[in-house]
């Protein structure tokens, strides 16, 4: 039983890249969007004044650029899956819409996935 989860097999290096390239292009594009006019609605419902806007977006680039460095793939899941969990907790909690919270909170889940099929 858990033989199998010991002994894997080594990680495809293409699929890998392309696997945190993807990652990386998604959260820069968000968080460049963030930068946009078309956020600031959702951000004053939040209540945290627009500052919090353009931190959110800082963070979404900083994370998808950590993804991309090799040894620092760890942090920039980190980064990012605690984003969107964040992001996930405000919309259901502060905001009050509790559906919106699925796609953020699908994220977070695919992160994590993502970072605990790297971990051997």
């Amino acid at each position: 039983m858990f033989e199998q989860a010991i002994s894997s097999e080594p990680r495809n290096p293409i699929g890998e890249w392309v696997t945190r390239g993807g990652i990386a292009l998604f959260f820069i594009w968000v968080g460049a969007d963030k930068f946009s006019p078309g956020w600031v609605k959702l951000f004053e419902q939040i209540g945290f004044g627009q500052w919090f806007r353009y931190f959110t977006g800082v963070v979404e680039i900083l994370g998808g650029i950590l993804v991309l460095i090799p040894w620092t793939v760890t942090l920039g899941l980190a980064l990012l899956a605690c984003t969107m969990a964040s992001a996930a907790l405000l919309l259901i909690f502060v905001v009050g819409q509790p559906a919106d919270s699925i796609f953020s909170g699908a994220i977070f889940i695919a992160l994590t996935l993502y970072w605990l099929t790297r971990r051997n």
